[in-house]
């Protein structure tokens, strides 16, 4: 089984200082910018590919909270 691993970060200039405002944002649907050499542009958790795990960038980009698709 494939599994996909995306690096984001929060979109439109956003940042989150704690591992709770990163997961409220995801699970509220909020757009991060996927971070990828061959990949770009906006991704959210409805867009996200299942099974994939995405780990969020934050705390001005010094932190890294992962998450699972299901």
């Amino acid at each position: 089984m494939n599994s996909t691993y995306l690096t984001v970060s929060p979109a439109y200039g956003r940042d989150y200082k704690t591992k709770k405002e990163v997961l409220a944002a995801w699970e509220a649907g909020k757009d991060f910018i996927i971070q990828d050499l061959f990949r770009s542009g906006y991704i959210n958790k409805d867009d996200a590919p299942k099974g994939a795990t995405i780990n969020i960038r934050y705390k001005r980009l010094t932190q890294v909270c992962p998450v699972k698709v299901v």
